[in-house]
């Protein structure tokens, strides 16, 4: 080591430094591996965002949003906690947990897969009216 020169020394220093940086993004892997492998299916808390629960519950974000009547976010993810967005709808929190039970069970299987987001993802769609009065059965959508 003694016998390194100011070349040899920066290439020594480069390696340490990129070594240490693949540590890190190893142990950040490894850590968020684990963290997700023991918190899936959660109980929803007014803490949690749209982003955590689909995350734990495995469905597209679009589905909760969706399921809420809330539009998409074109800049980014919506970061607003349940309780936020419950304050902002009127609603109680214990509504709108149950709302996104609703649309998680129906996500998931036996119930068919969502499929892909709807263009502009901007809430839910209007009602089809082709001028004939549908009939209504109570607990399904038109």
């Amino acid at each position: 080591m003694k016998n390194l020169k100011g070349r040899q020394w920066l290439v020594l220093l480069a390696f340490v430094l990129v070594v240490s940086v693949t540590g890190l993004f190893a142990v950040r892997t490894v850590r968020r591996t684990i963290y997700w492998r023991f918190h899936q299916d959660d109980p929803i808390r007014p803490w949690m965002t749209i982003g955590y629960i689909a995350h734990s519950y495995r469905v597209p974000p679009w589905v909760l949003r969706q399921a809420l009547g809330l539009p998409s976010k074109p800049n980014g993810p919506d970061r607003r906690p349940i309780r936020e967005i419950a304050r902002e709808q009127h609603r109680s929190v214990d509504q709108v947990i149950a709302t996104l039970q609703d649309a998680i069970v129906h996500a998931r299987p036996p119930f068919p897969p969502p499929g892909p987001p709807p263009p502009g993802d901007t809430g839910p769609p209007a009602p089809r009216d082709n001028g004939q009065i549908q009939e209504q059965t109570p607990g399904r959508s038109p």
